[in-house]
């Protein structure tokens, strides 16, 4: 015990035996928090992305035929579906795609509508359920997640199984709701998507951590060791052995020699020396990164004004035009976007129209938005059909498209004397519709496959006829989306009731009605997307004069 009392207090071990600790007990931690980043940055890169593949997907079940599917009713319908549901699962690299009609009296069974097995993504064994077939919910947890999606409490739900006890490989499960024309949930539709890349990644990733966080500790210790001893531990013992000695013998003893520029006012002259370099060198880095700093933001102000000047921002657009009125507005949620809006006259009497948002966000998402609407505008002067143009530059976009980008885009084709508006709708969101004296609702057609996501798709044209006084309105996902400080969404229903209320103005009117009830929704919480609306009005031909 006296033994260890004299190492306890021994300066030398007290001193480094404390920072060997310390440095340890840090590196556990770099350990710690590095396991935690990287399983939640794969986390949330699997989420957002295979939550994006459902909601594609999905635009290949009709809601309203569940029942009759599961009555055996709509065989070739079913067929079509069930086919769409294969090629997905196959080109989305995906081990299941799956629809269930889940019983809502507790959530604790459902039945199969769809089952799709790609068994060759991850040598998986699942086995595919026929249609009709019934099961018990697998737990408590997914009974929860099948409520919240039929109580439309959430737009989506995702469960991780990153350590299985049945056999299966981890895999990230994402679920979105089927819904049917009245905005009803009818069914679930569920991607089960392998995560190996995470597991394979993780082995190799947390032992070059820990070699990394081993070797630094080693290295910082030897060092930080031998500066104490040389610099500071070893000057001080024999300050204190001489004074010691000094004392007790009341002599005068050898002069320290060297030792006498460590003295009180010598070390406070090296730290008033260490400290102003130092500070000169925080200063300079300062400085440095303040310009760096500066200069992004210049340059991201001259990205945010080129992106502007892409689109037609000056009011009235057509002057000379009295037979209808249009305004459009984008408002970036970072100092550059990926939404954006155009219109043209393609000729004297025909007004394309298109709306669009990419699926990525800054410099990238508006450099893909620039391209895409360079791409469509030029399209547009020789295709047919709003159809033919989004095949073409789908196709044109997957050539080269190795940021495996996309972008949903609603583009239609107004002829103005005769009011007839053929569209085609890319993964967009539906338009709304506003009849003379009527009030603003939501216009559900065929959606097509996102633009850039994959090669030869093919879309459909959809007609609509708009007569004098008729409004039409275009938004992005950014405006239902849009969130105040407790996180609570904007809605569809917000959206429909600020632009009734504001129904009868001009499409400006009706615009800056709607981002006033915006934002006074949101308040000063940031913004989460870009927030694009396009509004045209039909009016009667002006009469010529005589």
């Amino acid at each position: 015990m006296r033994f260890l009392r004299r190492l306890r207090s021994h300066m030398s071990i007290s001193v480094i035996g404390g920072l060997v600790g310390l440095m340890v007990l840090f590196g556990l931690a770099v350990c710690y928090i590095g396991n935690r980043c990287f399983v939640g940055a794969f986390k949330n890169e699997y989420a957002t992305v295979t939550y994006h593949m459902a909601d594609s997907v999905t635009s290949y079940v009709d809601g309203d035929l569940i029942d009759d599917f599961l009555a055996g009713d709509f065989v070739w319908e079913y067929i079509v579906t069930r086919e769409n549901l294969y090629v997905s699962c196959q080109k989305l690299n995906v081990s299941l795609i799956y629809v269930i009609q889940v019983d809502r009296s507790d959530y604790g069974r459902f039945v199969s509508v769809f089952n799709c097995v790609n068994n060759s993504v991850d040598d998986s064994s699942y086995v595919e359920w026929d249609l009709g077939h019934r099961r018990d919910t697998t737990n408590e947890e997914y009974r929860q997640k099948y409520r919240a999606i039929y109580e439309q409490q959430a737009a989506y739900e995702t469960v991780f199984r990153l350590q299985t006890g049945d056999g299966s490989h981890p895999h990230i499960t994402t679920m979105v709701p089927v819904k049917n024309r009245t905005g009803d949930v009818a069914a679930i539709l569920c991607i089960q998507r392998p995560m190996r890349e995470m597991t394979e990644a993780f082995e190799p990733y947390f032992l070059m951590i820990l070699l990394g966080v081993f070797i630094m500790v080693v290295i910082a210790s030897v060092l930080a060791t031998v500066f104490l001893r040389r610099s500071i531990i070893r000057p001080v013992e024999k300050v204190s052995a001489e004074t010691t000695r000094f004392a007790a013998e009341n002599a005068r003893g050898e002069p320290l020699g060297e030792l006498s520029r460590y003295d009180v006012i010598r070390d406070l002259s090296l730290s008033i020396d260490t400290l102003e370099a130092n500070t000169e060198r925080y200063i300079q880095n300062l400085t440095a990164a303040t310009a760096e700093r500066e200069r992004i933001a210049a340059e991201l102000s001259i990205a945010a004004r080129i992106q502007q000047d892409t689109l037609p921002d000056v009011f009235p657009a057509f002057p000379g035009r009295g037979d209808f009125d249009i305004y459009a507005a984008m408002i970036p949620a970072k100092g550059v976007g990926g939404d954006f809006y155009n219109f043209f006259l393609i000729d004297g009497d025909r007004l394309a129209l298109i709306i669009a948002d990419v699926s990525g966000k800054g410099i990238p998402g508006a450099l893909f938005m620039m391209l895409t609407n360079i791409l469509i505008s030029s399209q547009a002067q020789t295709s047919a059909s709003p159809a033919d143009v989004l095949a073409a530059v789908n196709d044109s976009l997957c050539q080269h498209n190795t940021a495996d980008m996309f972008v949903t885009v609603w583009l239609g084709f107004l002829e103005i004397p005769t009011g007839r508006l053929v569209y085609a709708n890319a993964g967009h969101e539906y338009p709304v519709l506003c009849r003379k004296d009527g009030r603003f609702a939501v216009v559900k057609a065929a959606h097509g496959f996102v633009v850039g996501g994959m090669e030869g798709m093919k879309y459909e044209n959809v007609e609509l006829r708009l007569d004098p006084g008729d409004k039409l309105f275009l938004y992005t996902d950014g405006l239902p989306e849009a969130t105040d400080g407790a996180g609570k969404m904007y809605t569809m229903e917000r959206m429909l009731a600020s632009l009734n209320e504001n129904r009868k103005g001009s499409p400006r009117t009706i615009l800056e009605g709607v981002r006033e009830n915006v934002a006074a929704f949101t308040g000063s919480a940031p913004p989460f997307d870009d927030l694009t609306m396009l509004c045209l009005e039909l009016k009667e031909k002006p009469a010529d004069r005589e």
